[in-house]
């Protein structure tokens, strides 16, 4: 149903089960303070790689530099997709051959407005003004993708001041798409689902945020 979070991914149990394990071992390194007990919790990560090489088919030096290479209290990441809209139609960029809302990332010197305003200038070439919130959703649930840290998806509509596309390194074409003909998705990044929430959302001036 339109402007509903979409079904939930399913995953592997020993996946969530490995992933639920290095959260308590990073948490468990960040305020242990015993010398005993901080071993426990460095066997209690490699565990959990284990566990995650096994399942993925990865070697472990590549699922150590994925996995465990954070410490302090685990938290989710945060990614911004931008929805601007013209003449009824929704702005994507193209990434290869699948096509995404302009966003990325939040970077640690941006907040949730200015990394949106960024990406869409690195991404698209537009100057862009965050109107609103459209969704705050969790990533792992709603995607294709299962990562290993949490992800929060921002879903913000704004309002473009102009500018123009060129391509750069990140992406090769900008366009614009009516929600009858929407292009093959990137859906690591927005689900087709999303993607019409954003079409609803813009028509709707009294939208409630979504949110998991």
């Amino acid at each position: 149903m339109l402007g509903k979070p979409d079904r939930e991914t399913p995953i592997d149990p020993l996946l969530s089960w490995a992933i639920e394990l290095q959260f308590i071992a990073q948490a468990g390194q960040t305020y242990s303070k015993d010398v005993f007990d901080l071993e426990r919790f460095d066997r209690i990560r490699e565990i959990s790689a284990e566990i995650m090489a096994t399942k993925s088919g990865l070697s472990m030096g590549i699922v150590k530099e994925l996995f465990c290479n954070e410490s302090g209290f685990q938290t989710p990441k945060l990614d911004t997709r931008a929805a601007i809209f013209e003449n009824g139609k929704i702005l994507m960029v193209r990434e290869g051959d699948k096509w995404s809302l302009p966003g990325g990332w939040v970077d640690v010197d941006q907040s949730v407005a200015s990394n949106t305003v960024k990406e869409v200038r690195e991404e698209a070439g537009l100057d862009v003004e965050p109107v609103r919130l459209i969704a705050a959703l969790d990533g792992n649930k709603k995607q294709n993708r299962r990562y290993v840290y949490g992800i929060c998806k921002l879903f913000v509509l704004c309002k473009s001041n102009g500018g123009r596309f060129h391509e750069n390194a990140e992406t090769s074409e900008s366009g614009w798409f009516s929600p009858d003909n929407l292009p093959p998705l990137f859906t690591d990044k927005n689900t087709e689902e999303q993607v019409r929430m954003c079409f609803l959302a813009d028509a709707d001036e009294n939208w409630q945020v979504l949110f998991d």
